[in-house]
C-alpha cells in the first residue's frame, strides 16, 4: 500500500522538492501548516495519520500511520474553523485533470510562461500552483510565503501567480502576465488580466473561472439555490473513508448562487450565512458588493444579528478610508437600497479597524460582534 508522507517545510523549492519525491515514490503527500501552534499541529497530524514525515532533517517513520490507496496524491486538512479539520484525498487523476484544465483555460505555454507560487502551500489554492508546475513541466518559482516586495520582485509579463484579494491589495496585478483570484469576494475594479475562480478544497482548487465551469465540469444549482459541482478533478473521499459525493457524482457546496441567463455562475456565499430579515432572505456578498461601491468603504463584511422584530437585522462591519471621515449608516443604506432592496440595506453600522479574516483572506463572520 501507498504511504501518506507529510512535508512539514515552508514553502520554497525544497517542499517542492519533497513533493516530486513522494510522488515518484508512489506515495502521497500531506502539507503541514507551518503557522499550526504545537497543540493543533499534534491534533492535525493524528486525524491525517500520516507515516512519515518529512522535514528539515529529512524523512523520519512515525508510528500509528494509514496507507492511502494507491493513485492517491494528496491530502489536504480543510481550514475549518472549528474542530479537526477533515483531509480531503485528492488522487493523482484528478490532480492532473486540475492541472491541465486550468493551464488549457489560461492559455500557459510552458515554453513561454512560468508560474509564481507565493500563497501558503498547506491551502489548496497555493498547493495547486505547485502541482500544475511540476505535472505540466512548467517553471516555476516558489516562495516561502507571501511577501508585497518579493512578490513584486518575481513578477513578470511571462509570469501566472494565484493571489487572494488582501494580497492582491499589496501588489500592482497589471506585473503579471495573468492573476488567478480566489480565496473571497474580489475587490472592485479589478485589472484586465484578474482571473476570478470559486472552488474549494474538495474540488481541487478553483473550477469555475470567471463564471464559466472548466473543461469536464458540471454546475447544478438545485433546491434552496445550492450549488452542486461534478467533474474529475473532485476529491475520491475524506481521510476519515467517508464520500461526500452523491450516487451521481455531484458534490453538494454548501454555497448558493445561481446560472444566470449568460450561463455564468453567480455565487451568494454561504447558505449558513444567509440573513432572514423580517421574513426575507438577503445574502451577505450582494450587500457587501454594494456597500464596496461607496468611497468611504475600504473594507466590509456583512452578517445578521438576533432582532426582537425582525428575526435577524442587517449589521455592516466598515473599514473606514478614512477614519477620520467614516461613512453613515444613511448613506451606507442609501447605497444598498439603489442596489438592491430596500430590506437589505443595513441597519446597524460597526466600525472596526480590521476584518477578522482566514489566512487566505476569507472572513470569519461567525467572529464578528455588535458594536
Amino acid at each position: 500500500m501507498a504511504k501518506l508522507v507529510a512535508i512539514d517545510l515552508p514553502g520554497g523549492p525544497d517542499f517542492v522538492d519533497a513533493l516530486r519525491r513522494i510522488w515518484d515514490d508512489g506515495d502521497a503527500a500531506l502539507p503541514v501548516d507551518q503557522r499550526l501552534p504545537e497543540g493543533q499541529r499534534r491534533r492535525v497530524m493524528a486525524a491525517m495519520a500520516p507515516s512519515e514525515v518529512e522535514g528539515r532533517g529529512g524523512r523520519t517513520s512515525l508510528e500509528g500511520g494509514r496507507p492511502v490507496e494507491d493513485g492517491d496524491a494528496l491530502v489536504m486538512p480543510t481550514s475549518g474553523t472549528t474542530g479537526t479539520p477533515k483531509g480531503v484525498v485528492l488522487t493523482r487523476r484528478a490532480v492532473e485533470a486540475s492541472a491541465l484544465a486550468t493551464t488549457g483555460r489560461l492559455g500557459v505555454d510552458p515554453l513561454r510562461h512560468r508560474w509564481l507560487a507565493c500563497l501558503p502551500l498547506c491551502h489548496v489554492g497555493g498547493l495547486s500552483v505547485v502541482t500544475r508546475a511540476l505535472l505540466t513541466g512548467t517553471p516555476l518559482t516558489a516562495l516561502p510565503g507571501f511577501d508585497a516586495g518579493a512578490v513584486t520582485a518575481a513578477s513578470g509579463p511571462e509570469v501566472f501567480v494565484s493571489l487572494v484579494p488582501t494580497a492582491l491589495r499589496r501588489v500592482d496585478a497589471r506585473r503579471f502576465h495573468t492573476v488567478v483570484l480566489g480565496g473571497s469576494a474580489p475587490p472592485a475594479g479589478l485589472a484586465d488580466n484578474v482571473v476570478t475562480t470559486y472552488g474549494m478544497t474538495e474540488t481541487g482548487s478553483g473550477v469555475v473561472y470567471d463564471g464559466v465551469p472548466l473543461p469536464g465540469v458540471e454546475v447544478d444549482v438545485r433546491d434552496r439555490q445550492e450549488i452542486f459541482l461534478r467533474g474529475p478533478m473532485l476529491l475520491r473521499c475524506y481521510r476519515d473513508g467517508s464520500v461526500p459525493l452523491d450516487d451521481g457524482g455531484w458534490l453538494a457546496t454548501g454555497d448558493a448562487g445561481r446560472v444566470d441567463p449568460a450561463g455564468r455562475l453567480q455565487v451568494y456565499g454561504r447558505l449558513d450565512d444567509m440573513i432572514v430579515t423580517g421574513g426575507e432572505n438577503v445574502w451577505p456578498g450582494q450587500v457587501e458588493d454594494a456597500l464596496r461601491s461607496h468611497p468611504a468603504v475600504a473594507e466590509v463584511a456583512v452578517a445578521g444579528l438576533p432582532d426582537v422584530e425582525w428575526g435577524q437585522r442587517v449589521a455592516a462591519w466598515v473599514v473606514p478610508a478614512d477614519p477620520s471621515e467614516p461613512p453613515s449608516l444613511e448613506q451606507l443604506r442609501d447605497v444598498v437600497g439603489a442596489e438592491l432592496p430596500r430590506f437589505a440595506a443595513p441597519r446597524q453600522l460597526v466600525l472596526v479597524d480590521s476584518l477578522p479574516r482566514t489566512s487566505i483572506g476569507k472572513v470569519r463572520r461567525s467572529e464578528l460582534r455588535a458594536g
